[in-house]
């Protein structure tokens, strides 16, 4: 008697991914089923949002011990596979000499396929800031969602989703820069974003670089910048330590400019008088 064949997961393999983007699975396509793909067969996504796929030596090593616990999602196109979401498993699982693949195929169209690589990123947490704004706005202008869809798709409020695609629009050189100095705040980014052109985007940059600016001062000079305050606040200097629930020091100085000489002679006075009045 011929045994049945089984599709689906395993019972041993969890899908690692939280329920909503499950059940968006569950909504795409009826029964996806769960096969073993040749990798040579199989194509990088070329709607992927990661840039980058970052380092992969940890992941590589868990695939030569335990093999792959979690399928990647592929839809047929032109007689091959084409990946929707797990693309690092995919080069991890090439690297080490994988033949093939547990996959799950979908049929869906460009839209949802693009719809669920950047929700698959998303609730991994894999994207910076930049790809998560690049992937959103490729969903408003190349397939035609409305924020408001956006918005319901990934979680987040409407007001948020604009922000973030506000980003996408900030010039590849300056994304570089701010690359460069460590500036990857999603709230500071979308301050720099609302500059009026690159001339006021670098100078913002400087002045949060140099004057090592947190949230509500940044905010407070890029409004500044873009001409809606007629007078900026005194500056003030922020430090807080490792320790930030047993302090927090905050000077506030009568200027809007002061430079590191500065705020260093103002601490050591400070110092200095503490120290005569113990005598």
């Amino acid at each position: 008697m011929q045994k049945t064949k089984k599709t689906g997961l395993p019972e041993f393999i969890d899908m690692k991914h939280d329920r909503h983007f499950v059940d968006l699975i569950s909504t795409r396509v009826k029964g996806p089923q769960i096969r073993m793909i040749p990798v040579n067969k199989i194509d990088p996504n070329p709607r992927q949002a990661r840039s980058e796929l970052g380092e992969m030596k940890e992941l590589m090593d868990s695939i030569k011990s335990k093999g792959i616990l979690e399928p990647i999602l592929v839809r047929p196109k032109g007689g091959r596979y084409e990946i929707i979401a797990g693309e690092r498993r995919f080069m991890a699982s090439k690297k080490v000499g994988i033949d093939e693949i547990p996959c799950i195929e979908m049929i869906v169209s460009d839209n949802e396929a693009m719809e669920l690589t950047l929700i698959e990123n998303l609730q991994r947490k894999d994207l910076d800031a930049f790809e998560e704004a690049d992937g959103l706005r490729s969903l408003a202008e190349n397939y035609a969602y409305s924020h408001d869809e956006i918005s319901k798709k990934i979680g987040k409020a409407r007001s948020t989703v604009t922000e973030m695609i506000n980003i996408s629009k900030i010039p590849e050189d300056i994304r570089n820069l701010c690359k460069n100095q460590d500036i990857m705040s999603r709230s500071t980014l979308v301050e720099i974003a609302k500059q009026k052109n690159e001339e006021a985007m670098l100078k913002l940059i400087t002045e949060i670089k140099e004057r090592d600016l947190r949230r509500e001062d940044t905010r407070e000079l890029s409004k500044k910048l873009k001409g809606s305050m007629k007078k900026m606040r005194h500056f003030i200097y922020n430090y807080i330590p490792t320790k930030a629930d047993f302090y927090r020091l905050r000077i506030e100085f009568k200027k809007q400019s002061v430079t590191k000489e500065e705020i260093i002679q103002i601490l050591e006075e400070v110092i200095n008088k503490l120290k005569k009045e113990k005598e």
